[in-house]
């Protein structure tokens, strides 16, 4: 079991995982499922952009995903980094999410973030406790923020410093 860098070749299995996400809950606001090519093109995306992506590999099988993605639009926040994580259904509490958090921060330390953003919708206690664990810190909560599944949620955002404590 190793998390790397996902290839084009995992496009499918990462969307298989996020599709779940899609389809059952509130951890992501996007609707509508999507396929492969279009999860590729995501990947392609984050690569173009010098954004991590990687997968947690277990001998062909994809136990989960995470990447870096652009926080906001605008040069003046360029030193701040958005991260998300999706574990394969029936596979919380082993362990994954933790080595692709500590993998993907790892990966944004070295390319010279200043700040990682998460973006959790609550209530997501599981998610929650991760990036806590990960020493990120609440810094925003944005009441009946998103809708989805014809009800109202929350949104929060945790900040990880990666360089400069203020």
């Amino acid at each position: 079991m190793i998390v790397r860098p996902a290839t084009a070749d995992d496009a499918v299995q990462i969307a298989y995982i996020y599709n779940h996400y899609i389809a059952t809950s509130h951890a992501t606001f996007e609707l509508e499922p999507v396929d492969g090519d279009e999860m590729l093109a995501r990947i392609r995306a984050a690569w173009q952009d010098d954004y991590p992506f990687l997968v947690f590999d277990s001998a062909g099988y994809l136990g989960g995903y995470a990447y870096g993605a652009r926080f906001a639009e605008g040069r003046a926040f360029s030193g701040s980094v958005n991260t998300a994580i999706y574990v394969r259904p029936g596979k919380d509490g082993m362990g994954i999410g933790t080595a692709l958090y500590e993998r993907l921060l790892d990966e944004v330390r070295a390319r010279n973030f200043e700040s990682a953003i998460a973006t959790i919708s609550l209530p997501n206690d599981a998610c929650v406790h991760l990036h806590e664990k990960c020493g990120f810190k609440k810094a925003a909560h944005l009441r009946n923020f998103a809708s989805k599944f014809d009800r109202l949620f929350d949104v929060g955002y945790w900040q990880l410093l990666l360089k400069h404590q203020i």
